[in-house]
This record gives C-alpha cells, sequence and structure tokens, in this order.
C-alpha cells in the first residue's frame, strides 16, 4: 500500500482541498497521513475524517508585518522541520503533498529529497510559505494557468495548471433539503450571502442595510461568521446562521445567487457548482491583494460580478445583485463550458505520477 503524508493549515483555505482530494486517494489505495499544528483548524477538521492519522508538529507562522512573535518563530520552524524529519523517516511515504499555510513549511523541507513532494497553490500569485516551499518541491499544482507566467523561471517550470480540488460532497446537495434547512418555500430565487469562517463586517452590514429592496425578489441565507449574528435584524425572506456545516451543500443546491468575499477555494466551489457571484475582495489594506487578483480573473471570463469594499452602499448592493441575476443564464452557460473549475482530478493525477516515480 502507497503512503502519502499531506500538510496545509491556518486556515480552512489551506485544509478543505486535502480534504477534497482524500476520497480519490482513498480509491487508489493510499494509506494517508496528515501533519499539523495540534490546536491548528487542519486538526479539528481533518479529525473529522475517518481512515486519516493526524500526527502533531509546530511551526512559526510567517507574518509579513513586524511582530515581537517573529522573534520565535525560526525557532519553532526548525523544531518543526526537525518533528517532520522523523515523521518522514518513520513513515517512508511515497509522497508528500502540501497545500500551503505556514504549518506546511517544516513538512515540505524535510521531505525535500527524500521522497517526491507535490505542492497547490490556490490563488492568482502564491502565498509566502508556498513561495519558500517552492523552491524544495518538484510540482507544483496552480489554480489559475496565469499563475505560471508571473513566476520565476525556474519555479515555473514545476508548474503545472490543475484547477483547484473541489470537495465532492457539494455535488450531493438536494434543493428542496436546503429550502426546508433555511426555512424558505421556493417561491422566489436564493441569494446566499458568505463572508467567509470569520464573517466579513463591512459585507454583513452592506447586506443588511440593503435588505429591504433585496428581500422583494430574493430569499436571503445569511452566513455571518462566528458571533456576527444580529438578532435585531430580522423580517421576513432574511435568515442568518453563523456557520453551516452538513447542510451546505444541500443550501448550496438551493442557491441561485451569491455574494462572497473572493478566496480562491470558495470562488472555485461556486464556479463548479454553476451559482453566479457578486464578488466582495479583501482590499490590499487589510490583505496582500489576492482576492482583488483572483476576483478580477474570473470577472474577466464573465463567471462573476466585483464591488469593492469601499464602494458599497445599499443602492450600489442591490443594483449589481440585480445585474447579477440578469446575467445568471450567460455565467452559468461560460462556467458549465469550463473544464478546470473542478481541480480535483487533476492534482490527483499529478499525486499519482510522483508517487510511482519515488525517489
Amino acid at each position: 500500500m502507497k503512503k502519502i503524508l499531506m500538510t496545509g493549515g491556518g486556515s480552512a483555505g489551506h485544509v478543505t482541498p486535502n480534504i477534497a482530494l482524500i476520497k480519490g486517494l482513498k480509491e487508489h489505495g493510499f494509506e494517508i497521513h496528515y501533519a499539523g499544528l495540534a490546536d491548528g483548524i487542519e486538526h479539528r477538521l481533518i479529525s473529522a475524517v475517518p481512515g486519516v492519522t493526524f500526527h502533531e508538529i509546530e511551526s512559526g507562522k510567517l507574518r509579513r508585518y513586524l511582530s515581537v512573535k517573529n522573534l520565535a518563530s525560526p525557532f519553532k520552524v526548525i523544531k518543526g522541520v526537525r518533528q517532520a524529519k522523523r515523521l518522514v523517516k518513520e513513515l517512508e511515504p511515497d509522497v508528500v503533498f502540501s497545500k500551503g499555510g505556514f504549518v506546511s513549511v517544516p513538512v515540505v523541507m524535510a521531505a525535500a529529497k527524500r521522497c517526491p513532494v507535490v505542492c497547490h497553490e490556490s490563488d492568482y500569485t502564491p502565498g509566502l510559505a508556498n513561495r519558500i516551499a517552492a523552491h524544495y518541491v518538484d510540482t507544483v499544482c496552480v489554480t489559475f494557468e496565469d499563475t505560471i507566467a508571473l513566476s520565476d523561471k525556474k519555479i515555473a517550470k514545476k508548474m503545472v495548471h490543475t484547477g483547484t480540488p473541489i470537495r465532492p460532497e457539494l455535488y450531493d446537495g438536494v434543493k428542496e433539503k436546503g429550502l426546508a434547512a433555511m426555512g424558505f418555500s421556493g417561491a422566489k430565487p436564493v441569494l446566499m450571502v458568505m463572508g467567509g469562517s470569520l464573517g466579513a463586517a463591512a459585507v454583513n452590514e452592506g447586506v443588511r442595510q440593503a435588505l429591504p429592496e433585496l428581500t422583494k425578489t430574493f430569499d436571503i441565507v445569511h452566513l455571518c461568521g462566528k458571533g456576527k449574528v444580529d438578532e435585531t435584524v430580522s423580517r421576513p425572506g432574511y435568515v442568518q446562521f453563523e456557520y453551516v456545516g452538513e447542510e451546505l451543500p444541500d443550501m448550496l443546491a438551493a442557491t441561485d445567487i451569491v455574494i462572497s468575499r473572493a478566496g480562491a477555494n470558495a470562488v472555485f466551489e461556486f464556479m463548479a457548482l454553476g451559482i453566479p457571484a457578486l464578488l466582495i475582495p479583501l482590499p490590499l489594506e487589510a490583505s496582500r491583494g489576492d482576492q482583488i487578483l483572483n476576483a478580477d480573473y474570473v470577472k474577466k471570463r464573465g463567471y462573476a460580478e466585483v464591488l469593492e469594499q469601499k464602494d458599497i452602499t445599499p443602492e450600489r448592493l442591490s443594483a449589481m445583485v440585480n445585474e447579477l441575476w440578469a446575467k445568471r443564464g450567460d455565467m452559468r452557460a461560460r462556467m458549465k463550458a469550463d473544464s478546470l473549475l473542478d481541480g480535483t482530478d487533476e492534482v490527483l493525477k499529478q499525486i499519482l505520477i510522483a508517487a510511482e516515480g519515488k525517489k
């Protein structure tokens, strides 16, 4: 039986694509191991997946800003590399797969030259962890084909345009169950608002201010983020949740259009399901600009509309949602014609190629 050691963490976006690959890896007979932080989101999410063995390692967070915590990070990374080296020696994996995030760096460094290493970059431009990892890996799978042309020539040679893995359970949603979970009759189209796992205050507030206009046409399900439900806002055709888990595929099956941030994983999940989106990317002052580039890419291809956070007003938001609704047919047709909106099989292919060529 072949073995794979997976890693990635720090946010759900560095874990859910790994989870999307697990079904296919099991079908190909892999014994699956996962390395991550004991107190990281990866531990919570992976522990819920049957048939995967979780291994705890340490790592220092890679911050792009000045912080006293940066002083300890190199020592944590060094400790994590030592732990990862012992783990790689013990497991002797046929391949290592990294989804990024700071926890992945020690694993990738430890595995380099000991077994094939494949990593995946979701965003239009690589994050800091994957920029470091790219020097140690054999193959870099990328979601956006433009990423290859924008990269250093030495790294670009390692890159393969695969798209991003999509969780298979998202395709199994049942519309009627989703409507029931949201308490909607189905008489109106459903608009989902998703601001990310922590919620997005600007998006939440903008949507709530626009409710009088939006609820004329849509029933609205609002995934607000932890602690972000506003009990003072209540009206027919509007329901709020902090977060949904098992019900999400059913709710998505009942969703006609969506308002969302522009993290690559969420964007590609919507597109793979054929759901037109109004994207509100994180502004530069709150990010490295990756969401802006992600949103621009999908807008140019006619899969979504984009609204900058600074331009959110009830009138502008309502107008753009109505514009999105009017274009939904053309957008769905374009998405349906794109074979790489779900990159699960292509990423699996690269993992299998690497495992077969074990050093």
